[in-house]
């Protein structure tokens, strides 16, 4: 049925999103902005960091009533990089990566994440070999998730067709770029920062099924 499968990296092949979640929002608390686990996750996880930035300064403004300090997006950052020193492989990706290169014949990594930290995860956690060479960041791109730039950019790189790919994503946003990209889409629900009725955002988003880990994932795969 599919002839490329295209990964998502933070929350699916690599345990960052509630690392980055929990820095963040320790950062934003600090500046006057709290936000739920779950509306964090509904609202950014997915984003390119030039949207995420974007949105928590027009919350910012809207909230506080005033233009953020001037080391507003450093802070956040910054809160993010001190969890990393925890970051894990979410488990099972190595093979997942492996096998669906052998049943389906192509894969490809389409991440919101800026280039030099998608390598430098990929990397630390041995994936790099078993992704490479098609790594792709929405550095490269006009535009990052929920538009479907990344995978459509991706699609093309790897000579398949969009409609023959299959992605799969953890985050409401990367749903809504595969789906607009006019992929078939799967909800992986196998990361840290998934909480009760993520499955079903993710279909409302348009996933056409969601399976919880990379067992699941690699039996549905034929």
């Amino acid at each position: 049925m599919f002839e490329a499968v295209i990964f998502d990296c933070d929350g699916v092949l690599v345990d960052s999103e509630v690392l980055a979640i929990r820095g963040e929002r320790v950062a934003l608390a600090q500046m006057g902005l709290d936000y739920s686990p779950q509306d964090y996750v509904r609202r950014f996880v997915g984003l390119h960091d030039k949207a995420f930035l974007g949105q928590l300064r027009a919350d910012y403004r809207a909230r506080i009533g005033a233009p953020p300090p001037a080391d507003f997006e450093d802070r956040i950052i910054d809160g993010r990089r001190r969890e990393m020193g925890a970051l894990t492989v979410v488990d099972g990706a190595g093979e997942a990566l492996a096998a669906a290169r052998a049943r389906v014949g192509r894969v490809a990594v389409a991440s919101s994440s800026r280039a030099h930290f998608l390598e430098s995860k990929l990397k630390r956690m041995a994936l790099w070999d078993a992704a490479a060479p098609h790594v792709y960041s929405a550095d490269l791109v006009a535009q990052g998730k929920p538009a479907p730039d990344i995978f459509l950019y991706a699609a093309e790189k790897i000579a398949v067709a969009p409609e023959r790919c299959l992605v799969l994503e953890d985050s409401v946003n990367g749903v809504a770029a595969g789906v607009a990209a006019g992929m078939t889409v799967w909800g992986f629900l196998g990361g840290g920062h998934v909480f009760d009725g993520h499955g079903a955002r993710l279909k409302e988003a348009g996933a056409s099924a969601t399976v919880d880990d990379f067992e699941a994932f690699l039996s549905a795969l034929t």
